[in-house]
């Protein structure tokens, strides 16, 4: 078996590859699958590997496992891109493992970056060669694999899910990297720190940094690294943003979450976040249109116009100012009173109407535009609320007839609807009273 790893220590290896682990003893992060008596650490003691996919962010040691995997139980390693491969390249890869089995009798593991990407047809054709033993899958993904993996492969394979690196994990990256490759320049713990968050827990993003900082250092020939210096090195500093993947939708329930919950400093940090990873601000209003109707509703409907004003106020002004209308609204929804009592209610209803059958319309409700529909009596019997004491059919019947009145709106004692509540019950007792004088009218 050729050394897989013996590329990275050429000389015009990247930072990246040059440092990554040979022993599973020098991965950094990870834990929680690696440590003593940890799922992962146990799968490469147990002298047989066993298919699985590796569900993380980027840069936080997929590849790496994958091929530490293969050098660990001696086995071929063949990797393939969903980005870059079809069914041609997958039907080489087994043809290639068939091979190996037959003159060496060795396994072969398969290792399949971005797995998400293929389609059903591509992930179903791997899995006559996993069923069969001829490989050992390991698929690594971004993605939740629920949802991107096909059930029959995902039924032959482990899930292991990775973390991004914590700070400390990325500290020691740093010192790592510091004493193979840095040895002759200092950086200020203000500027690691800073390089620390740019990096948002991927590995790979931070030693590409590194290294792009060293060639800058070389370039004006200096062997400390400031803020300054490094805020000038860097072209920019977006954060690692998948606008379709999952962390995307994790941020956003974060912040319709934070919202919910009252806490305005939060929907504060989740919304700035979101708008510095690049998300479009006008989808961000979008959600907060939808958080002012879902958890605040009626307990203070103007939490609707202040949300749908900041996205007016985007659209009219642009950034940052309309990035600050936002941020107000976000605000302002978190510190409202809060009531899902109107969104429970439409729930209900739709539940109800779907299983529901076609009531007809009572003939009091009707319209009645013609001579011959008001000589049948419909509309006959309606009262015109106005023409009644405080504008209320006290005792009206709006439902079709035999159907039990749901009471799906019920009122918090929150916000408006306190004042709704009360009213509500007064109407409530002015149809108690006139239905107690029906049958004296009669």
């Amino acid at each position: 078996m050729s050394d897989m790893f013996g590329s990275a220590h050429a000389a015009h290896a990247p930072l990246a590859e040059l440092l990554r682990p040979r022993t599973l003893e020098q991965v950094i992060g990870q834990q929680h699958l690696l440590g003593p008596g940890k799922p992962l650490r146990l799968a490469f003691e147990s002298g047989t590997p066993h298919s699985m996919i590796l569900w993380g962010p980027p840069g936080v040691g997929k590849t790496t496992l994958a091929r530490l995997m293969a050098s660990s139980f001696e086995a071929e390693y063949i990797a393939l891109s969903a980005v870059f491969s079809g069914v041609k390249d997958i039907r080489e890869a087994m043809q290639q493992a068939e091979l190996t089995r037959a003159q060496s009798g060795r396994r072969t593991i398969l290792f399949v970056d971005e797995v998400h990407r293929f389609n059903k047809a591509q992930q179903d054709a791997f899995l006559p060669y996993v069923e069969s033993g001829l490989v050992t899958f390991i698929g690594a993904t971004t993605e939740n694999p629920s949802f991107e993996v096909n059930s029959a492969l995902l039924s032959r394979a482990a899930v292991y899910v990775l973390k991004s690196l914590s700070e400390d994990d990325l500290k020691a990256l740093f010192e790592r990297a510091r004493s193979e490759a840095f040895a002759a320049v200092e950086f200020d713990d203000d500027a690691r720190d800073r390089l620390i968050g740019y990096a948002d827990g991927d590995a790979r993003r931070f030693l590409n940094v590194l290294e792009q900082i060293r060639t800058a250092a070389e370039t004006a020939g200096t062997e400390r690294i400031d803020t300054p210096f490094l805020e000038n090195a860097l072209a920019s500093d977006l954060r690692r943003f998948d606008k379709g993947g999952d962390a995307f939708y994790d941020q956003i329930s974060a912040l319709h979450k934070s919202v919910r919950g009252s806490d305005p400093d939060a929907a504060l940090y989740w919304l700035v976040r979101m708008l510095d990873g690049g998300a479009d601000p006008l989808y961000m209003g979008r959600r907060l249109v939808r958080m002012a109707i879902e958890d605040i509703g009626l307990a203070d409907p103007r939490a609707w116009e202040v949300a749908l004003n900041a996205c007016a106020i985007y659209e009219r002004l642009g950034s940052p100012e309309g990035e600050l209308a936002l941020a107000e609204a976000a605000q302002y929804l978190a510190i409202a009173a809060k009531s899902n009592a109107a969104y429970a209610a439409y729930n209900s209803a739709r539940a109800f109407i779907a299983k529901d059958k076609s009531r007809p319309v009572p003939d009091h409700l009707r319209n009645a535009p013609t001579k011959l529909m008001k000589e049948m009596g419909l509309g006959k019997e309606y009262r015109y609320a106005h023409d009644e004491p405080e504008a209320y059919a006290a005792g009206e019947n709006y439902f079709p007839e035999g159907m039990a009145k749901p009471n799906w709106y019920r009122p918090t004692p929150r916000g408006l609807e306190i004042k709704i509540a009360e009213k509500l019950a007064h109407l409530r007792e002015l149809d108690r009273q006139a239905l107690k004088k029906k049958p004296e009218d009669h």
